[in-house]
């Protein structure tokens, strides 16, 4: 199996298609995930560089959030999936539902969701992330139970900060979660951030060494399963997602940098997982 690694946009904002895809294989990405700017010369810009890149596309599917009936949400849904559908992704990474929607409420986004998938036959992955249908554990564990067939990104930062647990008392519905999850985000949290912004010292080994075990039980999963590309997003994100300096608007550390550190950290750490 092969691990492809993949770079968010996020926190490049601003950039042209041209100057951020060229960053992006500079620094040694063979993919990119991007919510793509609704604007038209960008997308025009975007659809000619990526079949020439030789860079894996990745559409997010985010939506801004607004107090709206879960009909109006289905159809802002339905336009953005189509929108990405012609940028040609792999998969879509899809921020779904709400957390204050009923469950009957997300399930009918999901069916349409699952509707778009057969007509498109682009895969959607479903993030765990706050705020969505799957924003804790146990929540997700309830859809998975009636959609034996839901596909995660695997964001589990979300979860420990939800939970402020590193999931130790859920893991029946963590493991089930693992072993549905076709991509992930290697971002590393504790218990009350969603990010901390050096998973690198002593006093945030026991996070980092969680967060690695999780995404290899995800790793190895995928291979028993015969997967021959994994996709990992190294997905820290920019400030105020990054803690910055006190009385400052300026990050404690640069995103751009830190997320280039953590390709090459799991670069290593996985040779052997995938041989």
């Amino acid at each position: 199996m092969q691990i492809k690694y993949v770079c968010p946009f996020w926190g490049q904002e601003g950039s042209s298609p041209l100057t951020f895809i060229t960053k992006v294989k500079d620094s040694g990405y063979e993919a990119i995930e991007m919510n793509i700017p609704q604007e038209k010369t960008f997308e025009e810009e975007l659809k000619k560089l990526i079949p020439k890149s030789n860079l894996d596309f990745i559409g997010q599917q985010w939506l801004e959030p607004r107090n709206e009936s879960v009909n109006s949400y289905i159809q802002r849904l339905e336009k953005r999936l189509y929108k990405l559908a012609e940028f040609n992704p792999i998969f879509i990474n899809s921020h779904t539902g709400r957390d204050f929607y009923s469950f009957d409420e997300n399930s009918k986004i999901l069916e349409r969701i699952f509707q778009f998938e057969e007509e498109t036959e682009i895969p959607v992955y479903h993030e765990t992330h706050r705020g969505r249908f799957n924003y804790c554990a146990r929540a997700y564990d309830n859809f998975q139970k009636v959609f034996p067939s839901l596909k995660l990104t695997a964001d589990f930062t979300h979860w420990t900060v939800v939970s402020e647990t590193l999931l130790h008392d859920q893991q029946e519905s963590l493991n089930t979660a693992i072993a549905n999850s076709y991509y992930f985000h290697a971002r590393v949290a504790d218990t009350q951030r969603s990010q901390i912004y050096d998973p690198f010292t002593s006093e945030n080994e026991l996070y980092l060494s969680t967060f690695l075990k999780w995404w290899e039980k995800i790793l190895q999963t995928a291979k028993q399963n015969g997967k021959k590309n994994f996709y990992i997003c190294p997905e820290f994100g920019p400030a105020p997602y990054m803690q910055t300096i006190s009385n400052s608007s300026q990050p404690v550390v640069d995103q751009w940098e830190l997320n280039i550190e953590m390709m090459k950290y799991l670069k290593k750490k996985f040779t052997n997982t995938i041989l």
